[in-house]
């Protein structure tokens, strides 16, 4: 296969995995109004780290158990977990497109990190960019609107821990095999979420419920198995923008199911996101043409 049919495919790829996320978010919310938060997370994680191993593990076989590194396993699997924690909360109060929105600052907290905690060289226009992405949020929260209550901040905290979640990712991604990785955060969430599931396990009235929950579980397991294989086919750098697609999935399920949608200040404030993470992008791409990167000695 050619490196642009490659790109493609990561591409087409990337955007099932947006469009899986946008899902398990929209039922998170449907879900969150019958089902214990707790309960819910533990369900999410259990599925996708079962059916990760039963995938994985007979092609790989115990070798995929192997790293270098098992307490920053642990730590990442724990800092995926508050995120989710903090993810199920925000959907419980807020729309599904606002909230997906928040989430996608990510990668500019990643660029904030990166020259406060990495003491990495940011350019003027990436602090610009950073600034604008801020600015897109206070517009979809609005403090002291009337709009807003506490639970707006929660998506903030769990932009705050998946930037972290992401820094470390990419310093254990130079030594560590992705699906070990992938295989751990499961199996680490699940055994910490347990901990809790004796004191919030309610019985579902209806085997609706039951199959909403499998369906957060699948839509999770496959949008982070996808995501792996589009990151096999295309670089990071090409594929981010494209992720943005996203908070229009998430939109998007916001109308059928909730029949929600954003006010104008909100879809300012989305487009403001979306347009400062897809010029992030464009200008990591056009930094890494002409960067050398150092020899490691």
């Amino acid at each position: 296969m050619s490196r642009s049919k490659r790109a493609l495919a990561g591409i087409a790829l990337a955007i099932t995995a947006c469009a899986c996320f946008a899902a398990l978010d929209t039922t998170t919310k449907y879900v969150s109004a019958a089902v214990p938060l707790l309960m819910a997370l533990w369900f999410r994680y259990a599925f996708q780290a079962v059916a990760t191993t039963c995938v994985v593990l007979p092609l790989r076989g115990a070798a995929v158990l192997r790293t270098r590194h098992p307490r920053f396993q642990v730590l990442r699997g724990a800092l995926l977990l508050t995120s989710s924690l903090l993810a199920f909360a925000s959907l419980k109060y807020m729309p599904v497109g606002e909230f997906t929105a928040i989430v996608m600052m990510a990668p500019l907290v990643i660029t904030l990190l990166a020259a406060t905690v990495l003491r990495e060289h940011v350019s003027p226009l990436r602090w610009a960019l950073v600034a604008g992405g801020f600015a897109g949020t206070l517009v979809i929260i609005r403090p002291g609107g009337d709009a807003f209550n506490w639970a707006s901040l929660l998506p903030v905290g769990l932009v705050v821990t998946n930037a972290w979640f992401q820094v470390l990712t990419s310093k254990m991604a130079r030594t560590e095999d992705p699906v070990t990785m992938h295989l751990y955060t499961g199996w680490v969430g699940t055994l910490m979420a347990s901990v809790a599931l004796p004191f919030v396990w309610t019985p579902l009235p209806s085997w609706t419920l039951w199959a909403l929950l499998c369906l957060m579980g699948a839509m999770g397991a496959i949008g982070h198995f996808v995501l792996i294989l589009a990151y096999q086919r295309a670089a990071a750098a090409t594929l981010t923008p494209y992720l943005y697609s996203q908070i229009a999935f998430a939109m998007v399920g916001g109308v059928i199911v909730f029949a929600h949608l954003p006010d104008g200040w909100s879809l300012l404030g989305m487009a403001a996101i979306a347009l400062c993470g897809a010029a992030g992008a464009w200008l990591t791409v056009r930094e890494s043409r002409v960067v050398i990167e150092p020899v490691e000695a």
